[in-house]
């Protein structure tokens, strides 16, 4: 990216575009979703999932809560 500004500035502002282009679409295709599969792939996903016994489990810790008088 730091090449394509340095291009757009000083050089061929087409050539600059583009290496600034590719570098966002490497980022967007390549990088993110490396970074997204490294942060999840030691998670449960019924974890975040709203299932029935996640429904029993928020209603509990409701219930277990010391209601405020106002």
């Amino acid at each position: 990216m730091g090449v394509g500004f340095y291009l757009l500035t000083n050089g061929d502002a087409a050539l600059g575009h583009k290496c600034i282009g590719l570098s966002v679409g490497g980022g967007f295709f390549i990088l993110m979703p490396t970074f997204i599969y490294h942060r999840w792939k030691d998670r449960k996903v019924a974890d975040y999932m709203l299932t029935d016994e996640a429904f029993k489990r928020m209603k509990a810790y409701n219930e277990s809560k010391p209601t405020e008088k106002q």
